[in-house]
């Protein structure tokens, strides 16, 4: 008779899935660099035509490589993920902006894991994850470091915004695992129809709040291209792939990386150095987001 004795509780990861897990990471880090691009790069006070250019010439850019339109059922479900994850999302995280320092939303943005973490209960009935809820309480603290400044200030329209914002792209990216995507469509297929979407909703707003900017430079194309065929069709591609293969709470956490780095090329292009606080939230930061890949594994041998 064989007894079965409990085996210790220690996170796991394959390597396959750490590389998987290292490639799906370039996405959030790519969008760290908008905040830099649009500032530096392109023409100011237009950032709903910036959101617009990222989304829409991707989509079709992607629809052309991949040959394939949304079939049946997928044509909802394109346009709810494409509002979701671009948008609505890109609106939000403007009226976030607009309301609040740059610190105070890219601090709520980063509460999106925690939300994934529960919508992942509430609609892919998976077990909840104290582990995972954890340590995206603790990346946020570790941006919130990072980020936040003595000016930090609190509205109540940004806070609403950027909240609404985290759970708009929790939502989506959620709704992109259940869903996963038809047989024979590509990752880059299944991107291209929701930036698509998000590009067609994004049309009308951004011309009629921003319109189209008269100023447009070779820097700003340069910039537009990046926000578009990087920001957008690759990362997004990227993404949506890595969702696919990966834990949908786990990769959440990859999103930290887009406030950090952000934090990283502003301080970089202003010759400032870090502050030990900082550094100690980036430590913080990157911890969670590591020990978040990470799984405890409970089983019996």
């Amino acid at each position: 008779m064989t007894t079965t004795t409990p085996r210790p509780s220690v996170p796991l990861v394959t390597a396959n899935r750490a590389g998987r897990t290292a490639l799906t990471a370039l996405a959030p880090a790519v969008w760290g660099t908008t905040y830099i691009v649009t500032t530096e790069l392109l023409p100011s006070g237009h950032p709903l035509f910036a959101a617009l250019v990222r989304a829409l010439p991707a989509g079709i850019v992607a629809l052309l490589i991949a040959r394939r339109l949304p079939r049946g059922s997928w044509w909802w479900r394109s346009a709810v993920l494409g509002v979701l994850n671009m948008g609505a999302f890109f609106p939000l995280l403007f009226l976030a902006a607009q309301h609040l320092p740059g610190g105070v939303a890219a601090t709520l943005g980063a509460a999106q894991p925690i939300v994934v973490a529960f919508l992942a209960v509430a609609i892919l009935h998976e077990r909840l994850s104290v582990w995972r809820v954890g340590w995206g309480a603790v990346g946020v603290i570790g941006v919130a470091l990072v980020v936040l400044g003595p000016a930090a200030a609190l509205d109540p329209v940004g806070i609403l915004a950027g909240l609404a914002g985290a759970v708009s792209m929790a939502t989506g990216v959620v709704l992109t695992k259940r869903w996963g995507r038809p047989e024979g469509v590509s990752a880059i297929g299944l991107a291209g129809w929701q930036l698509t979407a998000g590009g067609l909703f994004l049309l009308p707003i951004a011309l009629l709040v921003d319109g189209v900017p008269t100023d447009i430079d070779g820097p700003a194309v340069l910039g537009y291209v990046w926000l578009g065929l990087v920001g957008g069709l690759l990362a997004y591609t990227i993404w949506f792939d890595g969702i696919r293969r990966l834990p949908v709470s786990a990769t959440a956490l990859l999103g930290l990386l887009s406030p950090l780095v952000a934090a990283l090329l502003g301080a970089s292009l202003a010759g400032e150095s870090l502050t030990p606080v900082q550094l100690a939230g980036f430590a913080l930061a990157l911890t969670a987001l590591l020990a978040g890949q990470l799984a405890p594994d409970g089983r019996r041998r």
